[in-house]
């Protein structure tokens, strides 16, 4: 953001007079000093309650206030006593919060690519107890691509995709080789998924020194999947709804040690598609 300075205020304005001058000339200045200039203020903006209460930042804040409110009233009423109407409400905001904390969305609103990513992001969340991290949103170096979710954990690395398709078209699959949506063949789509995870799995094996294998997948939101999970064309297909699934029903191969160690090499190595 561009930041304008104003020009500091105070400075002396009045002549200074070298070489041989008369003592009258040194008394009377060739030209008056500049008035100088009256301050200028930014207007103040008063703020008021009813204001706050409709901004759209503070909505979250809103339904909070709301949802203490009823808690309080209810639990007030039914038992006869304020102090546990206090109490309900109290915890009341807690549960909001900690709600709120697990469900929202880290990445910005106007970044956000799609509905899916923010489900898939969601049921992410639930991992982090367990053990596992997860980021967001990481470009390929050199190339347009990008890995929605990496997650590292207990049972591995896997490179997450998430599509929202049309909920009208059928999935199916030919031979285990093929992935039609309807009539359109999503071979690219699998082929993409596949090379991203190569490429991750490329770039932190060589940060550390060691081979890396990330799991690509293909999470799907939308139409009905006719299978848990099916592996085509080397990714892993399923439906959205069984990300976690997915990823905590293999068994346990790293270290909370390994994890970290991953965690901050893939960070490193992965750049976030949208810096702060």
């Amino acid at each position: 953001m561009d930041t304008g300075l104003a020009p500091e205020d105070g400075h002396d304005t009045s002549p200074i007079w070298v070489g041989d001058q008369s003592s009258e000339q040194a008394e009377r200045p060739s030209a008056p000093p500049e008035a100088p200039a009256s301050p200028t203020y930014a207007p103040v903006q008063r703020t008021s309650l009813s204001s706050l209460w409709q901004d759209t930042r503070y909505r979250h804040l809103r339904r909070r206030a709301v949802i203490a409110v009823v808690a309080g009233v209810v639990f007030g009423v039914v038992f006869g006593s304020w102090r546990l109407g206090l109490t309900a409400a109290i915890l009341a905001c807690v549960a909001d919060a900690v709600y709120r904390a697990r469900t929202v969305s880290t990445i910005p609103a106007w970044r956000r690519a799609s509905a899916a990513e923010r489900q898939t992001e969601a049921q992410l969340k639930k991992l982090e107890r367990n053990g596992y991290k997860t980021l967001h949103a990481r470009a390929i170096p050199g190339s347009e691509a990008q890995i929605d979710h990496l997650v590292v954990g207990p049972t591995g690395v896997y490179a997450v995709d998430s599509e929202k398709w049309d909920k009208r078209l059928p999935v199916r699959v030919q031979s285990h080789r093929k992935l039609f949506h309807g009539p359109f063949n999503q071979k690219p789509r699998l082929d993409e998924a596949r090379w991203e995870a190569a490429q991750a799995s490329d770039l932190i094996s060589k940060a550390l020194g060691r081979e890396i294998t990330v799991v690509p997948s293909l999470a799907i939101y939308g139409p009905p999947i006719p299978w848990r999970i099916l592996n085509i064309r080397e990714v892993d297909v399923f439906s959205g709804g069984l990300v976690r699934k997915w990823i905590t029903k293999r068994e346990r191969s790293l270290t909370t040690a390994e994890i970290d160690a991953i965690y901050r090499a893939a960070e490193r190595v992965l750049p976030a598609r949208y810096p702060e």
